[in-house]
């Protein structure tokens, strides 16, 4: 069993003391929990993606204490990459810029551009002061599987390879950083995540073209693979009309969002909001899944969820789980 510790000073500075040594710990950020590793050194970028089971051509997002701490990894900031550091970090924001040669290329998939990010949960920033390293930090889940929002997720989702995990209670945001990028000189949204995209555009002044990936190859930010952030048990995606409309088997379980009243005859109903706020639903996101998940073996063979409003946050939520639907 992994230990699950409270992050006090002293924990954190043999956690710390862990990772110096090459070893891997868990660690809480305010978007998911963090399988985080010493960024520069080959040896643990190798090791997660072992007991992460990820594949090698799936970048890893570099995490750093503050923006200064960036400086050496990477060559230049494109223009308006500045501009959103100041504006959005520490926070869920990664930015894609022209690595310098100090990034291992196992960090960056051998693509010339590393992932960067300052996370703003207190625990993850002490941590990394306390290290002096950046920390290469994907989710602390099975590639694939359903993102950790608390200690206990990361915990059950692993027998060993891990030296310890931070408590820092719930992710406060829920859902995985949004990452940009340039594209011929122009901002481009990878992945929708923690903050709109309206926000971004509204900092740079200018509008943001909205990517995926295709799949294929060594991917130029992480989560744009086709399939993503899973159940273990089948989910269906649709609109909240054509779930009300549809006929309830016993054994389902649903994933609903807002004031509605949510169809009668599920085994399991997980509101999101019931209020309709899309951040109370973007934090609670992985925790329902999980809950539905760990269902499944017992009584529910499927979930059902409901589309949310696609806008702000909702677009964060929409791809996870349209991501999700794909892998079944």
């Amino acid at each position: 069993m992994i230990p699950v510790l409270d992050p006090n000073p002293e924990n954190i500075r043999a956690a710390a003391m862990a990772l110096r040594a090459g070893r891997l710990v868990a660690m809480p950020t305010e978007t998911v929990y963090g399988l985080a590793g010493n960024a520069l050194d080959p040896a643990p970028l190798a090791r997660i993606f072992e007991v992460k089971r990820r594949p090698f051509f799936d970048p890893l997002i570099v995490h750093v204490a503050d923006a200064a701490a960036v400086q050496p990894l990477v060559r230049d900031l494109p223009e308006g990459a500045q501009r959103l550091m100041d504006r959005f970090w520490p926070g869920p924001l990664t930015l894609v810029l022209p690595k310098s040669h100090l990034v291992p290329d196992l960090a960056t998939s051998g693509l010339p551009e590393v992932a960067v990010r300052v996370p703003s949960h207190p625990v993850a920033r002490a941590l990394l002061r306390e290290t002096g390293l950046p920390l290469a930090a994907p989710s602390a889940n099975p590639f694939g599987a359903l993102s950790p929002t608390t200690a206990e997720h990361v915990a059950n989702a692993f027998e060993d390879g891990i030296e310890c995990v931070l408590d820092g209670g719930p992710s406060s945001v829920g859902v995985e950083s949004s990452v940009l990028a340039w594209r011929n000189g122009k901002p481009a949204l990878l992945r929708p995540g923690g903050i709109p995209v309206e926000a971004l555009e509204e900092a740079l002044g200018v509008a943001v073209l909205v990517v995926g990936g295709d799949g294929l190859g060594a991917q130029p930010s992480p989560g744009m693979l086709p399939w993503h952030y899973a159940p273990s048990v089948p989910l269906t995606l649709s609109e909240a009309k054509a779930i009300a409309a549809t006929t309830t088997a016993e054994n389902e379980g649903l994933l609903w969002f807002g004031d509605a009243e949510a169809p009668a005859g599920y085994a399991r109903v997980e509101n999101l909001s019931p209020s309709g706020d899309l951040r109370e639903a973007a934090a609670n996101l992985f925790a329902a899944l999980h809950r539905l998940d760990a269902s499944g073996a017992a009584r529910i063979s499927r979930i059902r969820a409901a589309r949310v409003p696609d806008e702000g946050l909702g677009r964060a939520i929409n791809e996870r789980l349209e991501k999700a639907s794909k892998k079944t």
